[in-house]
């Protein structure tokens, strides 16, 4: 074991040769929106302590914003990797109950939650306790940001493997047996009010666990969010093993207004009531943080609003291009198919010189309503106008990569690729492409910095199932119908060989005929009048 550096301190319970960022399951990314939300809540010259392992721009983000900073850590390489990086922060490392601060903190950060405070040196403590532990620390005024998993966030849905027992080694301690742990929203706040918070704003993480990209506060969920905003939320990163398609889960989950209920995880903000004395410091905290690619966008109660500084801009109405389009496939509606691509192509053509994020824009982050299509948070644009084909065909060839990708039914043959269904899907747009137009769209879209590529991952396993019930579906009336076949074959062929039974028989009855004297006196005595007919014929004409 190397020595310690000068910062670090050991406090009971540390695990020496454990590393938690070097585990299976690794620590939360959080990015651009926890990361937005802790610069409105970080106190100018206050204490912050973090509990917890935590992303290392995370950590870095704190130290350089915060006047002083102190982390408490269960990893001694992991408590010595971060003294080193940062001299001048104070490093606990050991379990969260044997912690004794000299003086609370002005706000406590545990995004990654209270699992990873405990340690195997010693049994694990409750829930409850532990949150009490972690309350003990907040100041008076001071504020707590807590992040909670859901044991039964859509993620857990979707995910093949088992999310608590992966056999990983962190996993000493089984989860989901502690009758404490919060089983949604309303006993998570209970558990805040029972350890002497009260909760200001609580967040809904989508779209999972383990890279959560948006924060929508339950204010927000109450509202019928706009298909334009929660299509965006609806897909996971990452190669995961899926059981069903996120996009399609994550919809219903939001059309039925279970948001906040089956959250991966929440983020709450609780502060511990002032002293008569004090007086808290005001936060405005926003109703939601979305990020998509490298922009952030700010919830408004009119819109969205891009960060830092931009203008609010109204959420456009209407369903997701995107789903229309795999909805229509799903049902055979060539027809609908047809005319909603012949409208893309014309409103591309009509609106795309004067609206520049119409050449950038994707069945995926377009809307429409019935007469028009509006982007949504529309992306950077290219450096020069395109043309309006190249530009459909860029966005049927994203569409179609997506579509085959993720195993979607569609009417037409299964054998093409995404290249030949991005042609076909041109011609049903009365707008017919070569594969010169297509290469063209490809290099639009790397200009545009977010290339298309097909997923390495097979389709979902509810997928795999559905395809496996169609085929059957149709071998089985492919079989059939060789059966009918097969019987109206052979009772032709039996027909046949009656038939020409029948005819040797009759050939037969013709020949013995033939050989009667009968048949052979009338054959000589009717050649006479033949030539007496054809003589009278000659000598009266």
């Amino acid at each position: 074991m190397n020595e310690a550096p000068d910062n670090v301190r050991l406090i009971g319970g540390e695990m020496l040769l454990w590393s938690d960022l070097s585990s299976v399951g690794g620590v939360t990314d959080w990015r651009g929106a926890a990361l937005e939300l802790l610069r409105r809540l970080l106190p100018e010259g206050g204490r912050v302590l973090l509990v917890g392992p935590h992303a290392q721009g995370l950590v870095d983000e704190v130290v350089a914003r915060a006047g002083t900073v102190a982390v408490l850590l269960r990893s001694y390489p992991d408590a010595c990797a971060l003294g080193e990086r940062h001299p001048g922060l104070e490093v606990f490392c050991g379990r969260l109950e044997v912690l004794d601060a000299d003086e609370p903190y002005d706000l406590v950060l545990a995004l990654d939650g209270l699992l990873r405070t405990h340690s195997a040196e010693a049994p694990a403590a409750a829930w409850n306790e532990s949150l009490e532990a972690l309350a003990d620390l907040v100041a008076p005024g001071g504020r707590m940001v807590l992040g909670v998993h859901n044991d039964l966030g859509v993620d857990r849905f979707i995910e093949a493997r088992p999310a608590g027992r992966e056999c990983a080694d962190d996993q000493w301690a089984p989860h989901g047996f502690d009758p404490g742990y919060p089983g949604g929203p309303a006993a998570l706040d209970l558990g805040l009010e029972s350890a002497g918070l009260s909760v200001q704003r609580c967040y809904s993480a989508y779209p999972d666990r383990q890279s959560p990209r948006s924060l929508l506060s339950r204010e927000a969920l109450g509202f019928e969010l706009p298909e334009a905003l929660t299509f965006a939320l609806s897909a996971g990163e990452g190669d995961r093993m899926l059981v069903a398609d996120p996009l399609r889960l994550s919809r219903q989950v939001f059309r039925h207004g279970l948001g906040e209920a089956l959250a991966p995880l929440w983020l709450a903000v609780a502060s511990r009531p002032p002293r008569a004395a004090d007086t808290a410091l005001a936060v405005a905290l926003p109703l939601g943080l979305i990020e998509e690619g490298q922009a952030l966008y700010e919830l408004t109660a009119g819109g969205t609003r891009r960060l830092p500084g931009g203008e609010e801009r109204p959420i456009p109405a209407g369903r997701v291009v995107e789903e229309i389009l795999v909805e229509a496939c799903a049902r055979e509606d060539v027809r609908t198919v047809r005319e909603l691509l012949s409208a893309l192509a014309a409103w591309l053509e009509s609106d795309g010189r004067t609206d520049p994020a119409a050449w950038s824009a994707a069945t995926d982050s377009l809307v429409y309503d019935g007469r028009r299509f509006a982007a949504v948070n529309p992306p950077a644009s290219p450096a020069t106008s395109p043309d309006p084909r190249v530009a459909l065909c860029r966005i049927l060839w994203r569409f179609a990569v997506r579509l085959v990708a993720a195993g979607h039914h569609h009417p037409w043959p299964w054998p093409l690729e995404a290249d030949e269904l991005t042609l076909t899907l041109c011609g049903m747009a009365e707008r017919p492409c070569d594969p010169g137009d297509l290469d063209r769209a490809r290099k639009l879209d790397a200009e545009l910095g977010r290339p298309a590529e097909v997923a390495e991952h097979a389709p979902t396993y509810r997928d795999l199932l559905g395809a496996r019930d169609r085929l059957a579906d149709q071998l089985t009336a492919a079989l059939a119908r060789i059966a009918r076949l097969e019987t109206k074959l052979s009772y032709r062929e039996r027909e046949l060989v009656r038939a020409k039974a029948k005819l040797r028989r009759t050939q037969r009855k013709a020949t013995a005929y033939r050989r009667t004297l009968g048949y052979r006196l009338s054959r000589r005595l009717a050649r006479p009048r033949r030539v007496a007919r054809r003589v009278i014929r000659l000598l009266s004409g």
